[in-house]
């Protein structure tokens, strides 16, 4: 198959760049295909692509807001008729299994579906005035232009949690996504543009890190960018943090996680180690929500252990078009950066749930492999029991295929140990007892739990987003990202015909406070 040929696209034209860089999209599960040769743009892209929202901004702001909800049902409708097609191509670029790919294009849908219907309820309100013959309303306003930067995990889910409610609220758009899932991102944009969404409205960048860095400094600086969302880890995350901050923005901030899972003594074992099973090895372990550590109750502990390595045991790992637990990782720098977290592992943890603990190879083969492991980034999966509180494996988050297991005696111990590393986005319980449930739940400093399901997993019309390490409190989803992508603005309409004073020319009413009921 011939690679792709894509460079950035800004007012609808392929630009070119000073930087005259090219970046290799591999396919990760056989790395000697390419699925598309990127030319990387330098920071005056980025800047320039700002300057191009800025001019188209207002007009699209001036499109009623209902039809731009007809705008993201097209673009929903488009999705849905394309969906087998960008699935694929998604499990082509990342490795990503067909069934999660799947899901993953149907998030995008779902979000569709959802934000048309918010085209005819950007609601304001109108507010009592103090003052006679005088009106109060408060409106919702787009925030002008949005710069989004997003991870690769989720190529096209993520990204449509920023763009559409983005769109909808009248915003102008710079998307810079991973260079790594160049090829779904485009596709993902053109589906946009031919939904009915003007070039100009939402341009797409493709950079590397540094560049992305130094060319939103610049659109800050010029400012032509009102809004910054990014997906990505927490260190980087930090930075944007302090570089909005530098020009009093508030950014999204949608960071890692060491989600972690309590299980209780009373909890249906099975059903915790499926959930286990899901979000700690689904997409390899590289999710932000995926499962970082199980903390069991000593006296389930064993039976756990052994439940959740016999099931990792005989879980289809390999070729992503199979029926398969996961795939390969995303690229060679998750690969590397995997390689580090298993020097993590000291003489004091037991390594289970595999034939062996690193890269899948032909000396150190995994029973039940599908497919040829020869051919790309396939590793070993990885339950590493005996886990302490201060190791670095429990500490971090691990983005690849491996849990740490560790146990606990009373339920405030537990929650202790969860909220320990300082990240906050997913947490899961297992119980059977409402009690433990809503402690958990009061206690947690994640901003998503869960009940006898797993650390994954998101709908919607949900709220995700986390805190500590994994967010500043912003929010995705549901109605609330509209909070990240609009700005109140209050009108007062004095029709009295003279000027009236809020809190000096208020009428008052006079009590008689004194009073009391005669006794009887």
């Amino acid at each position: 198959m011939v690679p792709m040929k894509l460079a950035s696209v800004i007012d609808g034209a392929e630009t070119d760049s000073s930087l005259a860089v090219e970046y290799a999209s591999r396919n990760p599960s056989r790395s000697d295909e390419v699925v598309a040769t990127v030319r990387l743009a330098g920071p005056e892209v980025f800047r320039r692509a700002a300057e191009s929202a800025r001019r188209a901004q207002r007009q699209w702001a001036e499109v009623p807001a209902p039809v731009r909800g007809r705008v993201i049902a097209s673009l929903g409708r488009l999705v849905e008729a394309n969906k087998a097609a960008l699935a694929a191509l998604v499990t082509r670029e990342i490795g990503k299994p067909a069934g999660e790919a799947l899901g993953e294009v149907q998030e995008i849908i779902d979000t569709c579906d959802f934000f048309l219907g918010e085209g005819r309820r950007l609601y304001g309100q109108t507010v009592p005035s103090e003052m006679p013959d005088k009106q109060l309303f408060t409106f919702r306003v787009p925030v002008g232009v949005a710069a989004v930067i997003t991870a690769g995990n989720f190529p096209v889910a993520v990204p449509s949690w920023y763009l559409v409610p983005a769109l909808l609220c009248g915003n102008a758009v710079v998307w810079k996504p991973a260079e790594y899932a160049a090829a779904s991102a485009r596709a993902l944009a053109e589906l946009a543009w031919r939904a009915g969404v003007p070039a100009g409205v939402l341009n797409l960048v493709f950079a590397d890190g540094p560049a992305t860095y130094d060319g939103l400094e610049q659109a800050l600086a010029a400012g032509v960018v009102d809004k910054v969302g990014f997906t990505g880890s927490s260190a980087v995350g930090a930075r944007i943090g302090e570089l909005c901050g530098r020009h009093l923005q508030s950014p999204c901030l949608e960071l890692g996680g060491k989600n972690p899972m309590v299980v209780t003594p009373d909890a249906e074992l099975d059903l915790a180690v499926e959930g286990a099973l899901f979000s700690g090895y689904g997409t390899a372990g590289q999710r932000c929500t995926s499962l970082g550590s199980v903390i069991v109750h000593a006296d389930v502990h064993d039976e756990f252990v052994r439940r959740f390595d016999a099931a990792l045991r005989g879980a289809r790992i390999g070729d992503p078009t199979q029926d398969v637990l996961y795939g390969p990782l995303l690229d060679e720098k998750f690969a590397d950066g995997f390689e580090k977290v298993l020097g993590w592992i000291t003489d004091h943890h037991r390594p289970l749930g595999s034939s062996a603990v690193g890269r899948i190879t032909a000396a150190a083969p995994r029973d039940g492999f599908v497919g040829d492991p020869s051919t790309g980034l396939y590793y070993h999966p990885v339950v590493l029991d005996g886990v302490r509180p201060g190791d670095e494996v429990f500490q971090q988050e691990t983005f690849g295929p491996i849990v740490g297991v560790t146990s606990y005696r009373d339920l405030d111990e537990a929650i202790e140990l969860a909220n320990l590393p300082g990240y906050g986005l997913s947490a899961a319980i297992y119980t059977t007892d409402p009690k433990s449930a809503f402690r958990f739940r009061s206690r947690i400093g994640a901003g998503m739990v869960s009940v006898n399901n797993s650390t994954s997993g998101a709908e919607a019309h949900l709220p995700f987003g986390g805190n500590g390490r994994s967010g500043n409190g912003s929010r995705q989803s549901g109605i609330w990202v509209l909070d990240q992508f609009t700005r109140w603005q209050s009108m007062n309409w004095d029709f009295s015909g003279k000027l009236q004073k809020a809190q000096m020319d208020v009428a008052t009413v006079e009590p008689d406070l004194d009073y009391r009921l005669p006794e009887s």
